[in-house]
């Protein structure tokens, strides 16, 4: 039997920090390393053509002929993924035509309040060119994902077809218990975009197609999603939503680029940011794609809970578990210290009418809760067992409040039971907020293309839904996407002419810019352009696009430069607008803008600016810079972010790391990726408890930007758990992921955060 690689993908991720001197006293010095062989299996990659694609077939299977293709693309990206041995993949990478090649990894899927609150009240009434109100009517959306409950009754009226890549057939029904682990997030998705029943979406009338690409427990591989893409291609549609996604900061990864693909085909594409923030860095394919609209999560009017403890200053914000009861507490509860809720650490624990604290990691989210109800609990907060936030949900219902807090909250209130004499009690404080961007929200830029990413955000914080068989909350980006592609259906209504382009530019150009609780601006790259306002995107008269500017990045040693860009200005109003382009006013020195004094355009006409950006690099600070660039002369300023970078950012120089057992008993693999390649990288195993070095997993010199793995048949390693120590050298700068892997029996995986 043939062995296929099949990368993993988990969906926080890991730690990156500097190996620096507090770390040192931790683990000792990483050993010279051995190069090690990479093993002969097989594995499955995307190969991206830079010439015709069944030419490139018949030259690659001509030049490997133990190689078997599976799927060919020729509308999402111009290429096809094939089965090849590990050791000819360097070889296929340097054929003539082949403009690169990329492992397939697995993807997984990260009203009432919401839908009102981006605006869509604010356009009752308000009739298309055909004299049809805008409710989406006639808009084709595709929603690739799970698959959805075409029968749910909130739905049914709207399903007009779709496939499943998964089963290969025409019923992309979501995934029932009979098939493995069921799905809920695509008809959660479709709900938002166009739910009209109990509850409505935002474009009620708009037709959904659905296709799955995500099967059982909602994994799926690049090639499904690929796939899919070219099918919601071939059908027509209007507009795309994926809610889904990798941690793979790349912006050239083969789903990125289908994205951008579909964007040229005439479709808005519209993806989410991911759940990984609230650190930089963190934006994942396919949020990473150029041309389509990315989203990030931000909080509509929602009633916020926090804990405190009385009589110290610190106030933990809580965020709710999906597929739990909300947290409703209103008196106080003493708090009990319950590990990662194992069923045996309950033996110990007196939990009845108390709040549970317990650790992420090692069961699933829905096993923890179980225990704790079933010890008669209150309510459980569970805290990160990695820096920062995190979203999850569980597939089965929990009769108990059961919310997630960061690491740093959790250790924390670890603190406080242990050098409290009594047992602290937790007491809940309720706010009323709105418009603050979710931790759990993937940031951006990107790298290497140095994007502003996400674009803009859109309410991901406790959205109901529909799922099959009823409704539910749940956080995520993959709750704020949907929300932007219903809106894309309606200015596709409301403007049927509008490119894909023009659409993006009307959202961007007209969102809410937020502020954080210091009152000050969010960062371009935690907000993009701002909040969505789906009434002002419909009723724009300029559009100004890019909706996001990115400069590059200069080194100190770059002597004085101008870099030009050129961004277009339409006038869609009645009469001819003058229009003037204002950079900051406030700016370092070594620093000058030149930008045209004045811009007039008529009505219906459209014409390219040019701004330029003139620097002297050894003058300014190290790092991002930012701002916004505002067009006047419309009936409303445009605001445009803009960021550069002076030296190589501080992007983590390794991530998306995982490791997992092969598809047969005794075999192992790993993925990493290197975002901008590596001199050195590598993975140090130690004893978890005396730190002592063990061996080196892997180590390789000089390697691309990419991906990179390996799968082994047998490690040679005592059964249990050693800590890991994966390095990344680039540029002077290392950066390290400290994970904890497991040899011998495999933990059930959780429930992770969607997006």
């Amino acid at each position: 039997m043939k062995k296929v690689i099949a990368c993993l993908l988990l969906w926080t991720i890991a730690c990156s920090i500097s190996l620096g001197s507090a770390q040192a006293a931790i683990y000792p010095e990483i050993p010279t390393a051995k190069k090690v062989d990479q093993s002969d299996e097989k594995v499955v990659v995307i190969v991206t053509a830079s010439g015709e694609v069944d030419d490139v077939l018949k030259q690659v299977t001509t030049t490997f002929p133990s190689s078997e293709v599976r799927k060919t693309f020729k509308r999402a990206l111009n290429g096809f993924s094939i089965e090849v041995l590990e050791s000819e993949v360097k070889m296929l990478q340097e054929l003539n035509d082949v403009e690169r090649v990329d492992k397939v990894v697995e993807y997984k899927a990260n009203l009432d309040g919401s839908v009102p609150f981006v605006g869509t009240d604010n356009i009752r009434g308000k009739l298309d060119p055909k004299g049809e109100h805008l409710t989406g009517k006639g808009i084709k959306v595709a929603v690739i994902d799970t698959g959805i409950d075409y029968s749910h009754p909130d739905l049914k009226q709207n399903y007009k077809g779709g496939y499943d890549v998964v089963d290969y057939d025409h019923d992309p029904m979501e995934t029932v218990a009979s098939q493995g682990p069921p799905t809920l997030h695509g008809t959660h998705v479709a709900g938002i975009i166009a739910a009209n029943g109990q509850v409505k979406g935002v474009a009620p009338q708009a037709d959904i197609y659905a296709y799955r690409a995500l099967g059982p427990g909602g994994q799926g591989t690049t090639e499904q999603v690929i796939e899919a893409i070219e099918k919601a291609i071939d059908d027509d549609v209007d507009v795309l939503n994926l809610s889904l996604g990798n941690t793979v900061n790349g912006p050239d990864w083969p789903t990125s680029v289908a994205l951008d693909k579909a964007v040229e085909e005439g479709i808005v594409a519209v993806t989410s940011n991911g759940n990984s923030g609230p650190n930089m860095w963190t934006v994942g394919s396919p949020g990473t794609s150029t041309k389509a609209i990315s989203v990030g999560a931000s909080a509509p009017p929602i009633k916020t809970p926090f804990v405190t403890i009385p009589g110290l200053d610190k106030e933990i914000a809580l965020s709710p578990i999906g597929g739990t009861l909300p947290w409703t507490l209103k008196r106080d509860f003493e708090i009990v210290d319950a590990g990662h809720g194992l069923e045996e650490e309950w033996q110990d624990i007196d939990a009845n009418g108390k709040i549970a604290l317990i650790k992420r990691g090692m069961i699933p989210f829905s096993e923890k809760a179980k225990h704790a109800q079933e010890n008669g609990a209150k309510a459980v907060l569970i805290y990160n067992n990695l820096p920062g936030a995190f979203v999850g949900a569980v597939e089965q219902g929990i009769k108990l409040p059961v919310v997630s807090i960061s690491k740093e909250d959790g250790d924390w209130l670890i603190e406080q039971l242990e050098e409290s004499k009594e047992r602290p009690y937790a007491r809940t404080i309720y706010r009323n907020q709105e418009d603050f961007i979710a931790p759990f929200s993937s940031r951006g830029p990107v790298t290497q293309s140095w994007e502003v990413k996400p674009d803009l955000v859109a309410p991901g914080v406790s959205i109901d839904s529909t799922v099959p068989k009823g409704y539910l909350g749940l956080n995520g980006t993959s709750m704020s996407a949907p929300h932007v592609a219903g809106a894309a259906a309606l200015v596709k209504q409301a403007h049927p002419d509008w490119t894909p382009e023009q659409i993006k530019a009307a959202l961007m150009n007209t969102a809410k810019k937020l502020l954080n609780e210091d009152g000050e601006p969010y960062y371009p790259y935690e907000q993009g352009a701002g909040r969505l306002q789906v009434d002002k995107a419909i009723d724009a008269t300029t559009l100004a696009y890019p909706g996001a500017i990115t400069f590059g990045k200069w080194t100190k040693e770059d002597p004085r430069e101008k870099r030009e860009v050129t961004f277009t200005i339409e006038n869609h109003d009645k009469k001819t607008r003058t229009f003037h382009v204002k950079p900051p006013f406030e700016l370092p020195d070594g620093l000058q803008w030149e930008v045209p004094f004045a811009t007039k355009i008529k009505p219906g006409e459209k014409k390219e600016v040019s701004l330029k950006l003139d620097m002297f690099p050894a003058v300014l600070a190290e790092g991002i810079h930012h701002g916004d660039i505002v067009i006047e002369g419309g009936k409303d300023p445009i605001s445009i972010p803009y960021v550069f970078f002076i030296e190589e950012p501080n992007y983590p120089r390794a991530m998306a790391f995982n490791f997992g057992h092969g598809d047969r008993p005794g075999e192992y693999r790993y993925e990493l990726y290197l975002p901008g390649g590596a001199e050195e990288m590598g993975i140090a195993l130690y004893d978890p408890d005396t730190f002592q070095f063990v061996k080196f997993l892997d180590f390789k010199e000089n390697i691309g930007r990419g991906m990179v793995g390996k799968e082994w048949d047998n490690l040679d390693l005592p059964d249990g758990n050693y800590k890991a120590l994966i390095f990344a050298k680039k540029d002077g700068k290392e950066d390290t992921i400290e994970s904890t892997i497991t040899i011998g029996a495999s933990l059930p995986e959780e429930k992770q955060g969607e997006n």
